[in-house]
Order: C-alpha cells, then structure tokens, then sequence
C-alpha cells in the first residue's frame, strides 16, 4: 500500500514542478512588461504634451534625460516587485534575473547610442547600471512589505 502511494504522488510532483517553471517564466515575463509599457506609456505621454521631443529627433537636454532616467528607474523597481511578487518561490531571485535579463536590451540601447546620434552616451549607459540594483531594489521592497504583514 505504501508503494502505491509514493508512485500516485510521483505524478502530482511532476506536474507541480513544469507549472512551477511556468509561473516562474510568467512573473519574470510580466516584470518586463510592466517596466516596457510604464516607460514607454510616459515617454508617450511626454511626447504628446510636447515635453519631449518628437519621437524621430533626438534628445540631448540634460534635464529632461535626467527626468527619464528618473521614472524608469523608478517603473524598474516596481517591475521588479512586480516580478517578486508574482515567483512561486524564491522572490529575490526573480527580480534580480529580470535584471540580468534588461541588461541585454540595456547593451543594444548603449550600442545603438554610439552608433548613431541618439543623444548624449551617459544616459543609456546609466540605464544599463541602473537596471539590475533597480530590479533587486524592488524585490528587497516586496520582501519587507511581505515581512512587516
């Protein structure tokens, strides 16, 4: 009898572990998202207000780079709560993947940057320096408001 129920839970394991992976990708997944659409959604907003620049010029005032520099690093925390809060398991681990992760879109928008006429270099070199202590910030964030409930 003892045999029959270690091998009716074997299969519930299995199952648990790829659903497990799955909401690990998906929390990892939304993270991203969350950070693209809020920046993108106020880069937008800022365009249309005529704060920025048109989208096909390029911008080089220091006050406003300093601006955009702000709210992302700010929606990149949240995207790393965002990405904590949803993990299975492991919540610190999740934030600070999905900042490894925008460390590659990061080194295209620096190389994108010498390449062409983009703006000044420090800004998304910043972006790029920023992104992982911003992920990890935000799962240090969840992980206190977790532990003070």
């Amino acid at each position: 009898m003892l045999a029959d129920q270690q091998t009716m839970a074997l299969p519930e394991a299995q199952v648990r572990r790829p659903r497990r992976r799955l909401r690990s990708v998906a929390a990892i997944v939304l993270g991203f998202v969350t950070v693209v659409v809020l920046s993108v959604g106020t880069d937008q907003v800022l365009h249309v207000l005529r704060v920025y620049p048109p989208w096909d010029e390029p911008m080089h005032d220091t006050g406003l780079l300093v601006l955009a520099l702000s709210y992302r690093m700010a929606y990149t925390v949240i995207g790393g709560a965002v990405a904590a809060w949803l993990a299975p398991e492991a919540p610190m681990r999740h934030a600070a993947i999905l900042g490894i992760i925008g460390l590659v879109p990061g080194a295209g928008g620096v190389v994108a940057a010498m390449v062409a006429d983009l703006g000044p270099l420090w800004y998304p070199i910043a972006i790029e320096l920023t992104g992982l202590p911003c992920c990890c910030l935000g799962g240090v964030l969840y992980r206190a408001l977790q532990t003070s409930r």
